[in-house]
């Protein structure tokens, strides 16, 4: 295993941690942990597959990433507005 498989499995990890807390209740859908895991998650896989490229798997993950971005900027958005 190198160096970017190392990643992208760690990558791999965090997604699917976020995922179980989520399904668990310990995150909501909303919450900066569970957003942060599942952006730095997709991050380290978008790294893994700039080098062990795989079309589909990258488009998922610019889109994951474009995702939980929009997301945590519409949370930060309506936090501020409710303060």
């Amino acid at each position: 295993m190198d160096i970017y498989q190392f990643i992208g499995f760690v990558g791999m990890l965090f997604v699917v941690l976020a995922y179980f807390l989520l399904q668990t209740n310990k995150y909501t859908i909303s919450s900066l942990p569970y957003q942060v895991l599942n952006l730095v998650g997709a991050i380290l896989l978008f790294i893994s597959l700039c080098v062990h490229f795989n079309l589909g798997s990258f488009i998922i993950e610019v889109f994951w990433i474009l995702i939980t971005l929009y997301g945590m900027y519409t949370n930060l958005k309506r936090k501020k507005s409710e303060a």
